[in-house]
């Protein structure tokens, strides 16, 4: 009986021993997946803003730090860029404090197709039935709703839109007696657009140039390899922005170009002329560009 015992000990201990074995060892626990990032920007960019007057028929309808300009048309109006996403609704609002209602939208035009100056264009056409318009190298990013930016990838995406009218550059659009005049200037985006026409203040004809951005804020200026020609474009457009007809200058971020849409009927004390705007952009630009060519030796 002892001997019966002790060999079921054994073969308990060999039967425990051979289990443990083959027990494979736990996995060594990967850490957690990041949360999704909101874009999140400075406040100025969301503060909202009444109607501000540009010129007799043109006025500033966005926030204290983001450029939407509706200009009034005798047929509807139209809306130079959006700002971010949630500004839909703003933007509406303001339009009735000039006196229009959402049909009255008839044209969206767009400087570059960035969430924070196209982003609530898809809300706007769906509520407006307003025409999207745009460059072709725009057009295909707002389908896109921005993912794919060759500078930011997928990290400013917004609901994306189609736009129903591709323009060239030099094209004219006409809406309501005002035209207006599309300029591309590649480089912030190969898309970025410039827009003119013509307003009137105190009676006298004013030529407003909306010109876009020409910052390159953490752009590879040197060798990217999905934009090898962005130096010539940029330097390109340079030269456009100084040619622009241009009494007025506006700019998507309005810091850029003098304005303070804050400071109210001050807005505009400081306003540069197209010519000193690009002057400007240029020796950031050529600055960022000697650095970068430091790096590289």
């Amino acid at each position: 009986m002892r001997l019966r015992t002790s060999t079921w000990a054994l073969l308990s201990c060999l039967l425990s021993a051979a289990t443990v074995a083959a027990t494979p060892p736990a996995p060594p626990k990967l850490p957690p997946l990041p949360q999704l990032q909101a874009y999140t920007v400075d406040a100025p960019w969301l503060q909202p803003i009444l109607p501000l007057r540009i010129a007799d028929h043109t006025w500033q309808i966005g926030t204290e730090d983001l450029t939407a300009l509706l200009v009034e048309t005798q047929d509807g109006v139209v809306l130079l860029d959006g700002g971010m996403p949630q500004m839909a609704d703003h933007l509406l609002e303001n339009l009735k404090r000039r006196g229009f209602e959402p049909k009255d939208l008839r044209l969206l035009l767009n400087s570059h197709a960035h969430a924070d100056h196209a982003g609530p264009f898809s809300a706007l056409k769906r509520r407006t039935g307003a025409r999207v318009v745009a460059s072709a190298e725009s057009a295909v990013l707002l389908a896109r709703g921005g993912a794919d930016d060759l500078h930011f990838g997928d990290d400013f995406a917004f609901v994306p839109v189609v736009v129903d009218r591709v323009v060239m550059d030099g094209e004219v659009v006409k809406q309501g007696g005002v035209e207006f005049t599309a300029h591309f200037m590649p480089g912030h985006t190969p898309g970025s657009t410039a827009w003119t026409w013509t307003d009137t203040r105190d009676g006298k004809p004013v030529r407003i140039a909306y010109v876009d951005s020409l910052s390159t804020p953490g752009y590879q200026l040197l060798t990217h390899p999905r934009y090898p020609r962005l130096v010539d474009d940029y330097r390109r457009s340079l030269a456009t922005v100084r040619a622009l007809p241009c009494d007025v200058v506006l700019s998507p971020h309005p810091s850029f170009s003098g304005w303070e849409y804050a400071a109210g009927d001050k807005a505009g004390a400081k306003a540069l002329t197209c010519k000193t705007y690009a002057d400007n952009a240029e020796r950031d630009f050529n600055a960022k560009l000697a650095e970068q060519r430091r790096k590289a030796r």
